[in-house]
Formats: structure tokens, C-alpha cells, sequence
């Protein structure tokens, strides 16, 4: 399996925006699935149709929409415009802000559901020995919650890994910049070199199925702690 030096380019590329994703959408989506967990508001459903938008539309509908949104008359392009910092489609930020759209649904469900499944009477206990809201959070919530973050991570990155209409749409092919393996593979075989689009998709075969593996492994072992405690 031969990789030319744009193949790795590229492999290190998507790498570094699955990470720089992840790690933000971890940061913002834990509040999101918080309130998603604890409210009553009516406004819940609005919100969770919203976060789980991208798992039914079409990534070329998000792209265009997104591609008009951070543009120079788009509302987020005037803004990023404003503080100097130009537009964002058809740069590294750009792939990234559009990555977090599109991949919240796999980390704010997994962190939700496992939000929800603690209940109140660990929070409940813990306020009563005198712990703040921050504390009950740091102490209770993320320790039990822990199988959920960590599903949340492996689906992030992975599905960040694998995506390619919305990232095409925002970021094209600018090598270094924005072309990721997805769009490189794609290139490949619209230049009939097919056995250079082989190589990549080998690879991306193999890191889907270790991921895949990886997650399976973790929630199998998780159940069977569950079970083992709750006998």
C-alpha cells in the first residue's frame, strides 16, 4: 500500500480537524446535553430537532446553507468580517465550524443519554452533603456520565473523519488548507487513479472497522460491569 506525500498530507489534515472538532464539540455540546437531560421548558423538543437536524438532511442542503451563512453577506461571514478575520469557506476554520454543525448529533445524544440515565438521586444526595452546582457536576455527573463522553468522543472524531459532501462544499480541494482524505479519495478517481483511490480507501476501511471495534469493545465491557454491580 503506497501513499504519496499529498495522501498523507491529507491524512494528517483530517486528523488534526477530527481532533480540533471533537474537543470543541465537547466543550460545547456537554451544556447542550445537560439542559437537554434536566429541562421540562417546551422549547426541548425545538432544541433536540435542531441538534439532530444534520442526521437526516442531505450534507449538501447544510453545506449550501452554511457556504451562504459565513460568506461575505452572510450573517457569520459579516460578523468574522467585522473582527478582522475575513470569511471563513475555503479554510481550515471554516471545515471546522462546519464539521461541529454537522457531527453534533453524535456528540450530544450519547452525552444526554447518559446524563439521563443518572437520575436525580445522585445530584439530589450530593446537594444535601452541601456540594455547589459546579461541584455535583465535576463530581457526580461526569464520573457516572464517563461511558457516554467517552462514545461521544469516539463518534465525533470518527464521524468528522468520514465526512465529505458538507466539507467539499465549504472547503473544496485546497491542498494543505482543506483538501481532507474524503475529497482526496474523490479526486482519485476522477482522475482515474485508481490505484492511489485503492491505497486511501484501504485506510479508511481499516480505521473505520478499528473504530467501529473499539466502540463495540467499550459497551460491551460497560454492560458487563453493569451487570456484574448489579448483581
Amino acid at each position: 500500500m503506497n501513499l504519496s506525500d499529498g495522501d498523507m498530507a491529507t491524512i494528517w489534515l483530517t486528523l488534526r480537524l477530527a481532533t480540533t472538532v471533537t474537543i470543541l464539540l465537547l466543550i460545547l455540546a456537554t451544556p447542550i446535553a445537560w439542559w437537554l437531560a434536566r429541562t421540562n421548558s417546551w422549547l426541548k423538543g425545538l432544541v433536540s430537532a435542531l441538534v439532530a437536524l444534520p442526521l437526516v438532511l442531505p450534507p449538501t442542503v447544510l453545506g449550501f446553507y452554511l457556504l451562504l451563512a459565513m460568506g461575505p453577506n452572510g450573517a457569520i461571514g459579516q460578523f468574522t468580517q467585522a473582527l478582522g478575520l475575513g470569511t471563513l469557506p475555503f479554510t481550515f476554520w471554516g471545515l471546522v465550524v462546519a464539521s461541529m454543525v454537522y457531527s453534533m448529533p453524535f456528540v450530544v445524544q450519547p452525552i444526554q443519554n447518559a446524563i439521563e440515565a443518572i437520575g436525580n438521586r445522585p445530584l439530589e444526595a450530593a446537594a444535601t452533603l452541601g456540594a455547589g452546582p459546579l461541584d455535583r457536576f465535576f463530581t457526580v455527573v461526569l464520573p457516572l456520565a464517563k461511558p457516554g463522553f467517552m462514545t461521544a468522543t469516539i463518534l465525533g472524531f470518527a464521524h468528522t473523519v468520514g465526512e465529505f459532501g458538507i466539507v467539499l462544499m465549504i472547503g473544496g480541494s485546497i491542498a494543505g488548507e482543506t483538501r481532507v482524505v474524503s475529497v482526496q479519495i474523490y479526486d482519485h478517481v476522477e482522475g482515474l487513479q485508481y490505484a492511489q483511490a485503492h491505497a486511501l480507501s484501504g485506510v479508511m476501511i481499516v480505521f473505520s472497522f478499528v473504530v467501529l471495534l473499539m466502540l463495540y469493545t467499550f459497551q460491551r465491557k460497560r454492560k458487563a460491569v453493569g451487570m456484574t454491580y448489579g448483581r
